[in-house]
């Protein structure tokens, strides 16, 4: 049965890797009634949880994009926060691509050292895509889509299904034309673009989004990740439709 409560999407982080516009790095917080779960967890996540009154465990999963530091770094902290503060004992599962459970642990032992080889007093699972073939985690469904954007594993744009609402997420990534299947009449597709029309390699700009406009049949179309120059032109594109991502935002859907 498709249920009908409102899901709300708050934007926790939305900058480029660098803080643009003095925000924090990307993570986007979702939350119904019975699901709250997060779509990256840059470095700074647990400060805008903070600033949100979010709390870290109600959070049940977080998926990952793709593994730069500003998408995935805030896992390190999650982890600690979760066994030192939070004192968490609810299960979390950590979705992303092949090779994370990995790369989380060698960069929680550089900044760490030590940190992982204690156990958790919650129960905590990694799960990896298999592209093309859509992910049942619980009450989510999410189908990822490679993109063109180097991180020394794939990196995807993901597709999330729940409780008869899509999101879609391009990720950090060029225009490929896996975008378009992956936004297809979603409720929100959350799109980086983090230049107006300066070419930034595995990167969006503005310019090459407006080009496929007509393509993307999304219901709403949010741009984040951007960069100083786009930030400074938002005003100028504003007559087409688009949301900006601000930390703190937050959407019904």
């Amino acid at each position: 049965m498709v249920k009908s409560e409102t899901m709300k999407l708050t934007v926790i982080g939305c900058s480029d890797a660098f803080g643009s516009g003095a925000r924090l790095q990307t993570c986007f917080h979702i939350a119904n009634q019975d699901t709250h779960f997060l779509i990256d967890c840059g470095a700074t996540s647990l400060i805008g949880m903070a600033r949100e009154g979010l709390d870290p465990n109600q959070v049940s999963v977080i998926f990952i994009s793709h593994l730069h530091g500003d998408h995935f770094a805030g896992l390190i902290w999650w982890l600690i926060h979760a066994r030192h503060v939070a004192k968490r004992t609810v299960p979390l599962t950590i979705v992303g691509p092949a090779g994370i459970e990995q790369r989380l642990k060698t960069a929680s032992e550089a900044l760490f050292p030590g940190t992982t080889d204690k156990d958790y007093d919650f129960e905590l699972t990694f799960l990896t895509y298999n592209e093309p073939e859509p992910l049942a985690v619980g009450a989510i469904t999410v189908t990822p889509f490679v993109v063109c954007h180097p991180s020394g594993a794939t990196s995807y744009a993901l597709r999330l299904e729940t409780d008869g609402k899509t999101i879609a997420f391009s990720g950090d990534t060029e225009w490929v034309d896996t975008l378009i299947p992956a936004a297809q009449d979603a409720d929100l597709f959350i799109c980086e673009c983090f230049a107006y029309d300066q070419d930034a390699r595995y990167h969006m700009n503005w310019k090459k989004i407006s080009q496929n406009l007509p393509r993307l049949t999304a219901k709403q179309i949010m741009l984040t990740h951007m960069g100083a120059e786009m930030l400074a032109k938002t005003a100028t594109i504003s007559q087409h439709g688009v949301v900006f991502a601000e930390d703190g935002l937050k959407i019904d859907l």
